[in-house]
């Protein structure tokens, strides 16, 4: 899949600093910012948290900028749909197992390069999402950064709790592949939580 993304496909609407104010976007714990903007208050049984009672589902903004390309890898007990607004970012999912998978998808406009304008991401995967280097190096001034970036809306469902949340700990990294992390694998561990 080429992550090369042609004028036509480059529209970024809303500058960043906008987004920030309009949205009253936060920092993330994760990396990057954010807005709860519902949390639906029909309660149901989670299936991934022991049938703890968790909203219906949640939903929140997320935007990464050129000040905060990346997040961190965490997980989620819950499914997550992220449905992209504008801009692109490159999203590596880790699925455990023996041995542990990982997927890269680029969320952006382009389709025709196999870029995705949706990406479902199960319970049980370790993800982490980071602007493309190619557009953070295109983004030279103040002006181009502030058309930099990727707004995305995540509904998580069953709705989102923190008790069902966890970050990926270095430890944790190198025992997805019982000690011995594959060169491929290697350049991740600096999206893992310090502490």
């Amino acid at each position: 899949m080429s992550s090369n993304v042609s004028s036509e496909y480059s529209s970024y609407a809303i500058p960043n600093s906008v987004l920030k104010r309009e949205l009253n976007l936060l920092t993330h714990p994760e990396g990057g910012y954010f807005v709860e903007t519902d949390r639906q208050k029909e309660q149901v049984p989670s299936p991934f948290a022991n049938g703890a009672l968790r909203p219906l589902a949640t939903t929140i903004h997320y935007l990464l900028t050129p000040d905060e390309p990346n997040g961190v890898f965490h997980m989620n007990k819950s499914a997550t749909m992220h449905v992209l607004h504008q801009g692109r970012a490159e999203y590596t999912l880790i699925t455990p197992g023996n041995p542990p998978t990982i997927e890269t998808k680029v969320m952006g406009p382009n389709i025709h390069a196999g870029e995705v304008l949706q990406l479902l991401v199960p319970t049980g995967v370790w993800k982490m999402s980071r602007l493309l280097q190619q557009d953070l190096e295109a983004a030279t001034s103040d002006a181009l950064k502030d058309r930099c970036g990727c707004l995305i809306t995540e509904v998580v469902f069953p709705g989102f709790a923190w008790e069902d949340h966890g970050f990926l700990t270095r430890d944790a990294f190198e025992e997805l592949w019982g000690g011995a992390v594959p060169s491929e694998a290697r350049d991740l561990v600096k999206y893992v939580k310090s502490s």
